[in-house]
């Protein structure tokens, strides 16, 4: 049995049991060496910050918050707040000026962390209509401060900052703290609109923990996890929660264009991630097997299907797979597939939960195929992430996965998900009107995606906002198109556009490299990626693509016009959000 301690000591009895053991990795850039924190270091560190934090004049309740990449301090700043039962704000590292000054003058901050010299820039163009902020902490000693700049602080210097009677003042919160204290406000990215604070209470991850002890069987403390999600989502903050409650390692992966190589280096056992990462998986051992010849492109193809055969028809539903696949499959076990995992660097992987998206059919079984332990979830910031999720060798394509232990779901009439449970949120932070309008009288959350049950299983449709509505009064359903061209290989990105208009169209971001290639096998002569895209054989290609993939649609539904992009969507224009999904109103407004 798991004891459930409150966030505030947490650490401190985790390092009361493992003592010098390592709980953090990350890599020193200066040395190009992986660091390691142990159990008794970490709670030392916390306990530093926290007594900086009181000796500064945080008061209780207070809101405090970073505004960083992924770094170890931003575990410190967190549990420093608990201790001092104050409330601990993240904000994404590429938020925007406008973004950050929100969140700042919204949440009333005094005391701001940052991580690097971007963030400090934002920062410090962020404060001059940000009245509340007196000081800033800064997370990275090579930050170039301003000349006129009297508010900051490096970190190391900040932590020197505590006294005696500080500490007696974080030990005697502490020592009051409540399950029903505020943990966090995370704000939403926003699709639509100005984002929100979500509130959670300590309550909220408690009751995470205890569900996920139900359901992860087997996660303990010799796995290996890499943190590759931003800290700021729910997904990856949970989920680190949980890893420290379950004395798993965290791995920090500090700058995420480095992921391919820091996850062959850590090799971790379980990792958090979104569908495009898989999607890129799938696409390039795709791409591999097309550009095979002979035995080998044979091989690799038999691999596969040896591997639907065993994992997907046959283990997923229970069924013992016939002898001859058993025996073919622990051959492409020892040999195909641990190929491909060590190429990825996932072979010792366990488990790698996959949410914030939906997960193309075709991706989700090729990568449970080859013996990948990919799990399908579907949960909310509001939620404290995991609705429901997929466990052990059963899953359905197309389901997120079986509803979590104690997790309300019911399906209103309108065919609306909604939640109740101790994991939902009360609310979004000094916003009652929103909060009523989210929160029925009953409790129930309404999430605004579209689903079904099937039995205990969830299958989830688009976002109800998400829905188009043709000039010839048809409903389109985007993002069920966009899943079938996605994972075509010459496709990077694609948006449906049909709101209001006579038929579907598609703006589409091709895979570049792709593209090119095929140019140059086929002796097309262009100048620049303009020209290239506008290459009346290139548009042959993307119209065969297409219409090969959307076959299965009803005429309405198919894309009639497209266009080719010569540059990918992205957050600096707010056509993504800083979890990377699509917001469709600025991408209609922008082209």
């Amino acid at each position: 049995m798991f004891e459930y301690y409150h966030l505030s000591v947490l650490v401190d009895r985790q390092a009361d049991k493992y003592g010098d053991r390592t709980i953090l990795r990350y890599r020193d850039y200066e040395t190009d060496r992986w660091l390691s924190v142990s159990w008794k270091q970490f709670a030392a560190i916390n306990h530093r910050t926290a007594e900086a934090m009181a000796a500064f004049g945080v008061r209780e309740e207070e809101n405090v918050a970073i505004f960083s990449q992924n770094k170890p301090e931003c575990f410190y700043m967190e549990y420093g707040c608990y201790m001092n039962r104050a409330v601990a704000v993240p904000v994404y590292a590429t938020s925007s000026k406008y973004q950050l000054r929100y969140i700042l003058n919204e949440a009333e901050i005094r005391l701001l962390f940052v991580g690097e010299q971007q963030q400090y820039d934002i920062a410090m163009e962020a404060l001059p209509d940000s009245p509340c902020v007196e000081r800033l902490v800064l997370l990275d000693k090579q930050i170039m401060r301003l000349p006129d700049d009297t508010l900051s602080v490096y970190f190391e210097d900040f932590l020197n900052e505590g006294t005696p009677e500080s500490a007696a003042t974080v030990a005697e919160r502490t020592a009051r703290a409540s399950n029903d204290d505020l943990a966090n406000i995370l704000y939403t990215s926003g699709t639509t609109g100005e984002p929100k604070g979500v509130m959670l209470h300590h309550t909220c991850y408690l009751e995470c923990f205890r569900i996920h002890d139900i359901r992860l069987e087997g996660m303990n403390d010799t796995d290996v996890s890499m943190n590759f999600l931003p800290l700021t989502h729910v997904f990856e903050k949970a989920w680190c929660h949980l890893c420290i409650h379950k004395g798993v390692e965290i791995c920090v992966n500090l700058r995420p264009t480095d992921i391919q190589n820091t996850i062959k280096e850590i090799r971790p056992t379980m990792m958090c991630n979104v569908p495009r990462f898989w999607e890129k998986v799938y696409a390039g051992v795709q791409e591999k097997i097309n550009n095979s010849r002979g035995l080998m492109q044979r091989i690799m193809k038999d691999a596969v299907t040896t591997g639907r055969i065993y994992n997907v028809e046959c283990r997923r539903v229970g069924k013992t797979p016939p002898l001859w696949i058993r025996w073919k499959y622990a051959f492409y076990n020892k040999t195909v597939y641990q190929v491909l995992k060590k190429t990825i660097g996932v072979e010792r992987g366990r488990l790698f939960p996959t949410a914030g998206a939906a997960i193309p059919d075709a991706v989700y079984e090729f990568v449970r195929a080859v013996g990948i332990q990919m799990i399908a979830g579907y949960g909310l910031t509001e939620s404290t992430a995991t609705v429901s999720c997929a466990w052990g060798a059963y899953f359905c394509p197309g389901s997120v996965g079986t509803v979590m232990p104690d997790v309300q779901v019911r399906i209103s009439d309108s065919g609306e998900v909604l939640l109740r449970g101790k994991t939902i949120s009360k609310g979004y932070y000094k916003k009652p009107a929103e909060t009523a309008a989210a929160i029925d009288a009953d409790g129930w959350f309404h999430t605004g995606d579209l689903g079904r049950m099937e039995g205990n299983e969830l299958f989830l449709g688009e976002r109800i906002k998400d829905l188009f509505k043709t000039s010839n009064g048809k409903y389109i359903a985007p993002q069920a198109l966009e899943l079938k061209l996605v994972v075509d290989k010459y496709v990077d990105q694609i948006a449906i556009i049909a709101d209001g208009r006579k038929f579907v169209s598609a703006l589409i971001v091709p895979d570049y490299g792709m593209v090119e290639e095929y140019a140059n096998k086929q002796g097309i002569v262009y100048s620049d990626r303009i020209s290239l895209l506008a290459h009346p054989d290139v548009r042959s290609l993307f119209e065969s693509r297409i219409a090969a993939q959307q076959e299965t649609f009803n005429p309405y539904e198919r894309i009639k016009r497209f266009t080719l992009l010569a540059h990918p969507f992205n957050m600096e224009k707010g056509e993504l959000t800083n979890t990377l999904k699509l917001k469709r109103r600025t991408i209609a407004e922008n082209y």
